[in-house]
């Protein structure tokens, strides 16, 4: 027989045997309603929930249920998904507090730990407060009216009058919940009798369809297939502001292209943290760029995403940062030509080319949905995601800029289910065909023609990526203060090429440098890159790495944290080995362990290239090829890049 069940997202049909319990009906009903588990709902025969049916082990005829009744359920408050466990939810008492544990109530065994910045903006109200209207309003001093009084932060007018395209993630979650009558502080969570407002789309073929067909690829109907897709600009975006907490994180980065012409690629790792420019808005602060293993070239970079070596370095990066209290917020890589006129790069990305190519595009919905955001918000615990993409490039003024962006979630949505592809137009993205085993829905976009009138057009076989991007702002603090605050900077990684390898001889150096003094060292280990070389050695323990760590994190506390690591088993094993090793066993690299950072050149612009090999070319130790600019060793001959002669 068929029980119909009324929950607060829609009607299920549940099909039983005359045998069977009330809890299978639960074990049946408890994927379809995404229940943590059978016994977390809550059923019963009318929609007030006046009479809950909890006899589980009785079968569903002896409970007086006969084929076509409906029932109505809901999912329990407790086994709602919160932001941290409190006391009890910890101990496992199943309270419905801040955290809800698995209790007697049959809650959620997890929780759904979200960002910080989350939890501490749905404490806020989030209404933008107003001034007293003297032209319209006519009340006294301490009294409100239309004119004056808080508006939501997400008020058409609001953001019609400040022309914003996209309103912030906490916004967009108020404007949801404002339909069910919820406003104000937020952190409480959500009420029972309302649905989980948040969910990604989905372009797949749902699986466990019960049409009666064969499972796809052997059937499909229309209760299983995904509807048609339409692409238009998304309101919101999970991240408003890429805030880079010092001019020289990017520096660095840039000394690269300087010196070999050639792009590069590098992780962001930082912190979210409220942006207070935009109302309820979230900005990535981030504090260190790593370069990760990849193939340099004058006009694109390869990065072996898919390989272990590739994972393994990843995670390494994430343990250095973790250990900071940071993680990664987002990757930046650069596309930058020199122009003819010296100093100045050429305009490339633009509204009548393109901002991102549609491989990028791709790239960074990959990356976006490898680091999903976490919220409790969402059906599943996850929804969209705060990883970025900044891109380095030239401007209409021909000096270098940084644009920051994100793709949408349709855009993830249409990546993991496998419906688009680049183009070798940069500025269209292809929609896959349709084979046995992929399912491609129909795909439409939405445009103003000539005669200012909405077309909807059809997205195959290729549409605009300005469909799939979000739009961030970018920029650096009046004041630039960052957590890696080390005046000695080490050698950063994946740069032998470019003589500046990250060596065991390097490492003594720099740590030789310190002259045994714990102030002095706390200063040279507030460096990102150093930390994670000394997490690849491998020398020193999970403990010693907290400790060197607790400089970044505890700035006031740097020294004597130093001091502690000095007295450690790891960090005496580590200088025993440097100190009795000779140099031949420790490897060359005397230019990397001396020169640890490109010279100082103007943000805005390129340096000529004469201008920028002048430099190199006094110490001796290396000449700059006057065919490719590339910097090569004294030693020889010829250029590694070009193999042209030297003179």
């Amino acid at each position: 027989m068929i029980i119909r069940v009324r929950a607060p997202e829609g009607m299920h049909r549940i099909e039983v045997g005359l045998e069977d319990t009330l809890a299978r009906l639960l074990e049946k009903l408890a994927p379809t309603m995404n229940a943590p588990a059978p016994d977390s709902i809550l059923l019963s025969r009318d929609a007030g929930r006046h009479e809950l049916l909890a006899e589980f082990e009785r079968s569903l005829v002896s409970l007086g249920l006969k084929h076509g009744d409906m029932l109505f359920a809901t999912v329990a408050p407790s086994a709602r998904p919160s932001v941290e466990p409190t006391g009890a939810g910890a101990a496992g008492s199943g309270g419905a507090g801040a955290g809800a544990g698995a209790g007697a109530n049959g809650g959620r065994a997890e929780f759904v730990m979200q960002e910080p910045v989350d939890n501490l903006l749905e404490k806020d109200s989030g209404l933008i407060k107003r001034e007293r209207d003297a032209r319209m309003c006519k009340h006294g001093g301490n009294a409100m009216c239309e004119y004056c009084m808080p508006i939501e932060p997400f008020d058409k007018g609001y953001l019609e009058e400040r022309k914003v395209k996209h309103m912030s993630f906490q916004a967009y979650l108020r404007q949801i919940l404002a339909n069910h009558k919820v406003r104000g502080d937020i952190s409480g969570g959500i009420p029972p009798n309302i649905p989980l407002p948040l969910e990604d789309p989905d372009y797949r073929v749902r699986p466990n369809c019960r049409g009666g067909h064969a499972p796809w690829p052997g059937g499909i109907c229309s209760k299983c297939q995904p509807s048609a897709i339409t692409l238009q600009r998304q309101p919101f975006r999970m991240v408003d502001n890429v805030e880079f907490a010092s001019p020289d994180i990017v520096d660095r980065l840039l000394a690269f292209w300087r010196t070999t012409r050639c792009q590069r690629l590098g992780l962001l790792y930082g912190r979210y943290d409220v942006s207070p420019d935009v109302p309820l808005g979230v900005k990535a602060v981030v504090e260190a760029i790593y370069e990760p293993a990849q193939s340099w070239e004058l006009d694109g970079i390869k990065v072996a995403l898919g390989s272990d070596e590739f994972a393994r370095e990843v995670a390494r990066a994430d343990a250095g940062a973790e250990a900071c209290g940071l993680q990664m917020v987002g990757m930046i890589f650069t596309d930058l030509t020199p122009a003819a006129e010296p100093g100045k790069v050429l305009y490339r990305r633009h509204a009548d080319s393109y901002f991102l190519t549609s491989l990028e595009c791709r790239l960074a919905a990959y990356m976006q949905l490898q680091r999903p955001n976490a919220s409790r918000w969402a059906r599943d615990g996850r929804f969209g995601s705060k990883f970025v993409t900044c891109c380095v490039s030239g401007n209409q003024d021909g000096d270098v800029d940084i644009s920051a962006w994100q793709l949408s979630n349709s855009a993830m949505a249409m990546l993991a289910a496998d419906l688009i592809v680049p183009s070798s137009e940069p500025s269209k993205m292809c929609v896959e065909e349709s084979t046995s085993t992929r399912y491609v829905p129909d795909v439409f976009y939405r445009y103003t023609n000539e005669y200012n009138l909405a077309v909807t057009a059809n997205a195959k076989p290729a549409f605009p990526v300005e469909y799939l991007l979000v739009n961030l702002t970018h920029g650096f603090p009046l004041v630039a203060s960052t957590a890696f605050s080390s005046d000695s900077p080490f050698v950063i990684e994946n740069r032998d090429h470019v003589h500046q390898p990250q060596t065991l001889g390097a490492l003594k150096r720099h740590i030789e440098s310190a002259n045994g003094s714990p102030a002095r060292l706390a200063m040279l280990l507030a460096d990102f890159h150093l930390l994670v070389y000394l997490l690849g050695l491998d020398i020193m323990g999970p403990d010693e790495i907290q400790l060197a760590a607790r400089v970044v994190r505890e700035p006031a506390a740097a020294t004597q944290a130093a001091q502690e690591l000095m007295g450690s088993t790891g960090w005496q094993t580590l200088t025993l080995m440097l100190r009795e090793a000779s140099d031949s066993d420790l490897g060359g690299g005397g230019e990397a362990g001396q020169h640890h950072s490109a010279p100082a050149v103007p943000r805005t612009g390129s340096p000529p290239p004469g201008q920028a090999d002048a430099g190199n070319g006094a110490a001796g130790s290396s000449w700059a090829c006057r065919h490719c600019t590339f910097e090569n060793d004294a030693r020889v001959s010829s250029c590694d890049m070009c193999a042209l002669p030297r003179d």
